[in-house]
């Protein structure tokens, strides 16, 4: 599989954005509500659509959610870990590891979508669709949490404010109800979902910054180290441990090898954190993507 040419049209368009917002009048004055658009709206479409389109098999991909579980909340304890580690705890601020510990386990949904349909064709996306519906509430719950605590701000009241949970809640619901969308409504969500694709992978080009990269080296090198290095070993040893099928254990070690959520800073910046801090980790995560989505796809050939 030439894995450079699968990741080119994603990357293409992250680039896109970048010379776009960089280099014409398309600044960020214009990106910051086409962020919001994909958000609150596009991507939350996208990912209900994807999820209560098919029927979820629980005993086909029960072994797939388990691993995508146990990979979830190991790279999450990594991340709380690290300012514990010795050595690392006097170097690492507080409140900038509370705001950017999520760079370590979330994820590019737009990515995830657009890479895994040509992974695995529909499987793929149904694979990632289920990926997502399990990882997506405990991976905003870990990003809120640390910040909600350091910052006595409301955990509830975020979580239920998350456009993704909403989303994710809802489909999970309607697709274990039973419940599918119209025939006469699926081209207008099916088209509304499309759009967040594009616009939601130039968005992240739009939102890379390297500026601000110079404070906290240490935090930032510990989490994209378990994002980029440390998430895709485990992931294989998860894939083998459940005897994960060709294309479950394609999926999944793309899932682990992702570059994090643009969202990471626009959730930090929100919640009063260090914004443009977190937007460098995004930037150099996008980046690292390039070598980390091969890296991880390339054990697939050693762990079949």
């Amino acid at each position: 599989m030439n894995f450079f040419q699968l990741l080119l049209p994603d990357f293409a368009l992250i680039l896109c954005g970048s010379l776009v917002c960089r280099y014409t009048a398309l600044d960020r004055a214009v990106w910051e509500p086409v962020e919001r658009l994909v958000y609150f709206f596009l991507f939350p479409v996208l990912l209900f659509h994807s999820i209560v389109r098919s029927p979820l098999e629980l005993r086909a991909t029960s072994s797939l959610m388990a691993a995508g579980l146990l990979l979830g909340v190991g790279g999450i304890a990594m991340a709380y870990a690290l300012p514990h580690l010795p050595g690392l705890a006097r170097r690492i601020d507080a409140r900038a590891h509370a705001s950017a510990a999520q760079v370590a386990f979330r994820f590019n949904s737009f990515i995830a979508l657009a890479l895994s349909e040509r992974l695995a064709g529909a499987r793929g996306l149904l694979f990632i669709a289920v990926l997502i519906g399990v990882c997506v509430p405990l991976f905003n719950v870990a990003a809120v949490w640390p910040m909600a605590r350091h910052s006595r701000a409301g955990f509830a009241r975020a979580l239920l404010r998350n456009p993704l949970i909403l989303a994710t809640a809802a489909g999970l619901a309607a697709n274990f109800a039973g419940l599918r969308v119209p025939p006469w409504l699926e081209p207008s969500l099916a088209r509304v979902g499309g759009a967040s694709i594009p616009l939601g992978l130039m968005v992240a080009g739009a939102g890379m910054r390297l500026a601000h990269l110079a404070q906290h080296k240490a935090l930032g090198v510990g989490l994209l180290a378990i994002r980029h290095l440390l998430q895709p070993l485990l992931a294989a040893a998860l894939a083998l441990a459940f005897h994960l099928d060709a294309s479950q254990a394609a999926v999944l070690l793309a899932f682990s090898a992702l570059p994090t959520a643009s969202s990471c800073y626009v959730l930090a910046s929100r919640m009063g954190y260090d914004g443009a801090f977190v937007a460098g980790l995004v930037t150099v995560s996008t980046l690292l993507g390039l070598a980390s989505l091969p890296f991880a796809l390339g054990l697939l050939a050693r762990i079949a």
